[in-house]
């Protein structure tokens, strides 16, 4: 414990006597706890070594231990007195008030979640690279020789833009694999998804106003939209993707669609050519702009990818976002943004009103992983080992559910979606499963509004090895025929 704070406290205290000597060092001690100068668990020294150092007689110190002892913010035991100040207002004797009732805003509660973050790496979480296969040694080389190039003015903040190096790698490679037509000018280096969707809500839309999204949907599009008060439409999904109605474009007609035509997250769909020509041309003649979010297109397991609807037109009014969340792992916490470039000036001054933008030395790395084409290399494997995969899954759920899960078509990805075709509730099935280390994610969880309602899980596997699709899903079986049981 270090006492220097202690003994500046103590040479301030008026009176030198005995008891005097014995309030100042309670009253130090005490105050010390409240503001969280002695963490909760520390073990104090010793009344001898204490009073030594302090230079007061032994028993000021035994009262101070003693009256903190009495109201609950130290314990005696055999290690020694040990402090049970938990540093939320109250201690653990529960000597103190609760806190005090927060306020906050009506999108906040409008914003929060019931369940807690799951725990990311339990089978069946949807989203998660196989992160043992991740080339880690390329990855560090390439982070070591970033540092090595960095100036010292590089380490203050960056362009809000994203550095130049990887915009214009990210641009080469998305003409190339994607057909996204675009200059290094429009591509915005971000956080993430997230941060981009939010910066198009927006950037593109004012409260109020209709914003068109999938049923069911990625919940972080309806966050970024709910955060920002759009009016949300939900729009159903069918075997071809968003399908938006004729009622719907003239009684709604949208001010922004939210829209995942590669791999519809999280049904599975892919948007077929026709569906993707119509969107374009209904949100043109509307004055709509569409979010396109291809967050993992380049995992496509069945037939030849369908280029970005970006890529249609080259005045397409699209702003299309990309990750390497999953393309990498999660923790890079990189994503990008391609903006047509009526907006590229307006977006530029926007961000740099509200983004400081930095981590010089994962740009820098990103870009080498791109140019040198260990990144391509790494998604051919990564391909190879998803679809694999998802063949294991797919059987593994036929041999120990049978007909109890009917599994959508896909063309690829990282995760399946299925259907409950048992009289159970998929958020009933997802709380019991948890108790086995499972994570379902309910279909339901992903409704829009007064949408279609859907019973059902997204299971993902990229991030399962063949040991673990047999066990989890043997799991799973059992926990529904559990369900059932009891049920019946």
């Amino acid at each position: 414990m270090d006492l220097a704070l202690l003994i500046s406290s103590l040479s301030r205290q008026e009176g030198t006597t005995r008891h005097s000597q014995q309030e100042a060092l309670y009253r130090s001690l005490r105050n010390m706890l409240l503001e969280g100068h002695i963490p909760s668990g520390t073990r104090l020294v010793s009344t001898r070594v204490l009073a030594a150092e302090l230079g007061i007689a032994r028993n000021s110190a035994v009262y101070a231990y003693e009256r903190l002892a009495e109201e609950g913010f130290v314990a005696a035991t055999r290690n020694g007195t040990i402090t049970r100040w938990d540093g939320c207002g109250r201690s653990s004797a529960g000597l103190e008030s609760g806190p005090a009732t927060v306020r906050l805003s009506e999108r906040v509660h409008g914003l929060e979640n019931a369940d807690p973050e799951p725990e990311r790496m339990l089978p069946f979480v949807p989203g998660l690279p196989s992160l043992d296969e991740f080339p880690v040694a390329q990855w560090r080389r390439c982070i070591e020789r970033a540092w090595k190039v960095i100036k010292p003015a590089q380490l203050a903040y960056g362009p809000v833009e994203g550095l130049p190096e990887l915009r214009r790698a990210v641009a080469a490679y998305i003409r190339v694999s994607r057909g996204v037509r675009c200059e290094t000018g429009q591509v915005f280096i971000t956080d993430g998804t997230q941060g981009s969707l939010e910066l198009c809500a927006r950037m593109l839309a004012n409260p109020g106003e209709p914003g068109w999204l999938e049923n069911p949907c990625y919940n972080g599009a309806r966050t970024a939209f709910r955060s920002t008060g759009l009016d949300i439409v939900p729009i159903e999904v069918d075997r071809e993707g968003m399908a938006p109605t004729d009622e719907q474009w003239r009684t709604r007609p949208p001010r922004l669609i939210y829209t995942t035509p590669s791999h519809q997250y999280p049904l599975g769909a892919l948007m077929s050519p026709r569906r993707r020509a119509a969107l374009v041309e209904h949100a043109r003649a509307c004055g709509a702009w569409i979010i396109e979010d291809d967050y993992d297109s380049e995992f496509r397991h069945d037939g030849e990818p369908l280029p970005a609807i970006q890529g249609l037109h080259a005045d397409a009014p699209v702003c299309y976002l990309g990750t390497f969340s999953k393309t990498m792992f999660p923790a890079l916490r990189l994503g990008f943004m391609v903006v047509p470039p009526v907006l590229v000036e307006r977006f530029t001054r926007t961000l740099r009103e509200l983004v400081h933008r930095g981590h010089p030395a994962d740009q820098l790395a990103m870009a080498e992983f791109i140019d040198t084409g260990l990144f391509a290399r790494h998604l051919r494997r990564m391909r190879t080992l998803y679809a694999e995969r998802r063949n294991n899954l797919e059987t593994a759920l036929a041999r120990h559910l049978g007909t109890a899960l009917c599994v959508r078509e896909s063309p690829g990805g990282m995760h399946l979606s299925a259907d409950l075709a048992l009289p159970l509730r998929d958020t009933d099935v997802a709380r019991a499963a948890a108790s086995r280390g499972l994570l379902l994610q309910p279909l339901s969880s992903y409704r829009v509004g007064d949408g279609r309602p859907y019973n059902g899980f997204v299971l993902g596997y990229s991030g399962l090895s063949d040991a673990t699709i047999e066990t989890a899903t043997m799991q799973l079986a059992a926990v529904i025929d559990e369900q059932s049981r009891t049920r019946g």
